[in-house]
């Protein structure tokens, strides 16, 4: 019985194909609308937390505030005690840098110069192309060794041969350094510089080069598998009760990943809930549509009836027709939502992350919409009384 109506409601369709055509316009409109703006969303939620996957999300940037009581608490042992206080902490790495002039012969450039640690390269995940970062000797003996970033080394030594060649960095007077290593370009991490960047051995930079009165920030690598925001609360809660909430700020990628997610996911929600309405216009149509059919096939209503065809098998018939309406429009949504999407993800230069739940929610809302707005007509229908069906002009 269920096939045979709904190739009566096929064959419904195809008769009036114009009035098909327009009933169907509302419930496509709706679900592409819907498809297509959760699809993108989701796209434009992934593109911005790839990009900051990608900048670390397992690591945390303590930035102290100079003061008096910042000096004396943010020490060079500091990472220590934080390691030893906060559970989760894979390492910590002081790190110094200033803006200076970098000059080799009658070239010169304006480069930040960073004093690091030796683990530093290991740690970031950052691979020398030439040569190689300085190591623990390097550090302990403060030696005036440079490590260039790729954009420096490009600008400073244009041909490729950096390594072995002496720089001077300016500071309060030059100071020549012999460049032991050149590093693969990498992206800038929200407050690292890499490819703008001459890396030193943290002693020579503190000893030699410049000396600072406090840490200029420290960079907290989280342990594998460890959740970064709990330990990044764990960290604030750790500073807050010993030095004080004034005394540094604290910056965690994964918590502006969890902002971002959270912004572009309501403000997605709020936006398909907005395109749904259109898809209750669409119903409203499908259910003027069903009363023309049903006042169209009164006569045909009538002979079912006084053939012994019951109200409810008369409501199936025409509930059937109104689904088979909406769900067809609803494939016809989603393919052209899809397509939309994928338009627009291309000309912004997202990746394409399609939404499959966004597909079974709009089917399903198809459906309801055809039940909800097919039950009056076929309600209609099911009632009319066979003798006066049958005499219907």
């Amino acid at each position: 019985m269920i096939w045979e109506n709904i190739k009566l409601a096929f064959k419904d369709m195809l008769t009036s194909k114009m009035r098909t055509l327009l009933s169907l316009l509302g419930i496509v409109i709706g679900v592409a609308s819907v498809i297509a703006i959760l699809t993108l969303g989701q796209s434009a939620t992934k593109s911005i937390t790839d990009t900051i996957v990608e900048s670390g999300l397992e690591m945390v940037t303590i930035f102290p505030i100079r003061s008096e009581k910042a000096s004396n608490e943010f020490s060079e042992n500091f990472g220590e005690r934080i390691m030893a206080n906060v559970p989760h902490i894979k390492t910590v790495l002081p790190v110094n840098s200033s803006s200076a002039l970098i000059r080799i012969g009658q070239k010169s450039i304006t480069a930040t110069v960073t004093g690091v640690l030796s683990t530093y390269a290991e740690v970031l995940d950052y691979i020398p192309e030439k040569g190689s970062f300085f190591t623990l000797s390097d550090n302990m003996a403060n030696r005036q060794v440079a490590v260039l970033g790729a954009s420096v080394a490009e600008e400073l030594f244009p041909d490729g041969d950096a390594v072995g060649k002496y720089v001077s960095l300016f500071r309060t007077q030059a100071k020549s350094y012999q460049v032991i290593g050149v590093m693969q370009p990498k992206d800038a991490s929200f407050n690292l510089q890499f490819d703008s960047s001459v890396f030193i051995p943290y002693n020579t930079y503190v000893q030699r080069f410049m000396k600072p009165t406090i840490v200029g920030s420290y960079v907290v690598r989280v342990a594998e598998g460890a959740d970064a925001l709990v330990v990044s609360d764990n960290i604030t809660a750790y500073l807050d009760a010993t030095i004080g909430s004034d005394a540094y700020r604290l910056f965690s990628p994964a918590s502006l990943a969890e902002m971002a997610e959270q912004i572009t996911g309501t403000f997605s929600s709020f936006l398909a809930a907005i395109a749904a309405i259109s898809l209750l216009v669409g119903g409203i149509g499908i259910m003027n549509i069903m009363l023309v059919s049903v006042a169209e096939r009164t006569r045909e209503i009538g002979v079912r009836k006084a053939m012994g065809a019951s109200p409810w098998t008369i409501m199936g018939q025409f509930i059937t027709e109104a689904i088979v309406l909406t769900v067809s429009g609803g494939i016809i949504g989603i393919g052209l939502g899809t397509w939309l999407s994928w338009l627009v993800a291309d000309i912004v230069g997202w990746n394409l992350y399609i939404s499959y739940s966004s597909f079974l929610f709009a089917a399903g809302f198809s459906m309801l919409v055809g039940v909800f707005f097919g039950w009056y007509p076929a309600m209609k229908a099911s009632k009319l009384d066979p003798i006066e069906a049958l005499n219907y002009e």
